[in-house]
């Protein structure tokens, strides 16, 4: 049996950028704006950090609704309380990360440097487990830088917790800026 993936030819790929390519400008400009806020966002890590955290805290509240609202699908008191008190327990999370924005940064930094840690050491040993395959000398690098970051974010914290969640969407929005522009102007060279 066959995808529909499996019977694209080249032109059917040309013929679905092609609309793409006439927004080649827009693209670019989004791209800009990306790196722009980007680097606003590095300017200012401890209030990106705080925008990032509140957005969090957003998203909790809403998950946490849509929960309370799924828990009256079941039918049994006991599936229905246990979800709707995992909802209750959202909502009352993002309240407390609008209440506290730094709490919740540092307590955030602390996952986020601990799962920095925990991923590294798995691509290591995932790494090893591969040998016979080729870019397994890459994943032990990958895997003992994103250690080490880890481990540089928690020899910091809770003092890297002001900085570090900025700094990564800083940092990310600037390589998502880049891709964007360079995507659009891809498209304008190939247009």
């Amino acid at each position: 049996m066959t995808s529909a993936t499996d019977n694209l030819q080249p032109n059917d790929l040309r013929s679905g950028i092609a609309p793409l390519r006439a927004k080649w400008g827009w693209i670019v400009a989004l791209g800009v704006v990306y790196l722009i806020t980007g680097i606003i966002a590095l300017g200012s890590v401890v209030m990106a950090t705080v925008a990032s955290v509140l957005v969090v805290g957003a998203m909790m509240i809403v998950a946490g609704v849509a929960e309370v609202i799924g828990a009256f699908q079941f039918k049994s008191w006991g599936k229905f309380l246990l979800w709707a008190l995992l909802g209750v327990l959202y909502v009352i999370a993002g309240f407390v990360t609008f209440e506290n924005p730094l709490l919740a940064a540092a307590l955030l930094t602390l996952i986020l440097g601990a799962s920095l840690v925990a991923s590294g050491i798995m691509r290591i040993v995932l790494a090893f487990s591969m040998k016979e395959q080729t870019p397994w000398g890459w994943v032990v690098v990958s895997g003992i830088i994103t250690a080490v970051l880890g481990l540089l974010i928690l020899a910091r914290w809770p003092v890297s917790s002001l900085y570090i969640l900025g700094m990564f969407l800083g940092i990310d929005l600037i390589f998502a800026g880049v891709s964007w522009i360079s995507l659009g102007f891809g498209l304008r060279r190939h247009h």
